[in-house]
Parts: structure tokens; sequence; C-alpha cells
């Protein structure tokens, strides 16, 4: 084995890349053409109506300029609704359909399954502590990223 194929950072590399193929064999393989990013983005604003694109991007820890296309294809695809806001003219609140909704519940076990699939190799209490660990490393190093986790800065309106 060579030594970058022990460090962290390839290994992280190679379980994403798993994790996205995975996610699309799998949820294409049920009929749904939405994208590890979409889900994510859709099941932030069926959880918060009204959110705005950088309220989005920041909670799903997504580049603020790449946002935009990833709302631009949910809309097309009829599963979100951009609204002008009554609050700030230029800014743009994003709510979930009933189509997007429906859409989100059918792939919710398809997703839980998929994490399982993900982490195939590990008992059930390995995958409990990858997963804290995995939190663990993730929240310290949140500030490091190009896009990082943020909690929203205000509340979002039924």
């Amino acid at each position: 084995m060579l030594e970058f194929q022990k460090m962290p950072g390839h290994l992280i590399r190679r379980l994403h890349q798993i994790s996205v193929s995975v996610f699309a064999s799998q949820t294409a393989g049920a009929g749904f053409d939405v994208t590890s990013v979409q889900f994510a983005a859709l099941s932030t604003i069926e959880a918060y109506p009204g959110i705005d694109q950088a309220g989005l991007a920041g909670l799903i820890a997504y580049d603020r300029v790449t946002i935009g296309g990833v709302v631009d294809r949910l809309v097309q695809k009829g599963y979100v609704d951009r609204q002008v806001s009554l609050r700030d003219r230029r800014a743009r609140e994003l709510f979930i359909t009933k189509q997007g909704a429906a859409v989100l519940r059918a792939m919710a076990p398809i997703v839980r399954d998929v994490q399982g699939e993900i982490l195939r190799g590990l008992s059930a209490a390995d995958r409990k502590s990858f997963i804290a660990l995995l939190r663990k490393a993730t929240e310290a190093a949140n500030e490091m990223s190009r896009a990082p986790l943020r909690v929203p800065e205000k509340e979002y309106q039924e």
C-alpha cells in the first residue's frame, strides 16, 4: 500500500466517492433524479420554510455561489417554489412544494438504506463510533472549510 493510501484525507475522499456513487445508484434505481445535495437542500427547505439561498447554503455547508444552480434544478423539477420576500424585495424565499415533499418522503427510506451500504464493512457498534468521530472531526474543522456549516441567523416562517 502506498503511503498516501493510508492518510485520512485520501480515505475520506474515497469514502465520499463511494457515498456519492451508492446514493446515485440506489436513488436512480428507485426512479428518482435527485442528487445527494438536492436531497439535503429539499430536507432543509422543508424544515425551514421561507429560508433564503444564503441560509440554505450555510445549513447544508455548500458554496453560496453554487447553491443557486441546485435551487434552479429543484424549481425546474417542481419540487421547490422561489418567491420574492415580502420583508426584503431583493431576497428570494424558498418553499417545498407538495410534489417536493412527496418525493422527499418516498426517498427517505432509500436514503436511510444507503447509509448502511456506505458503511457495510462496519458493525453496528463500529458505525456508531465512526459517525461520532466523523462528527467530532468535522465540527472541529468546520471553520477551515470553504463552505462552513452555518446555523441560521434568523427564524424562517411557516
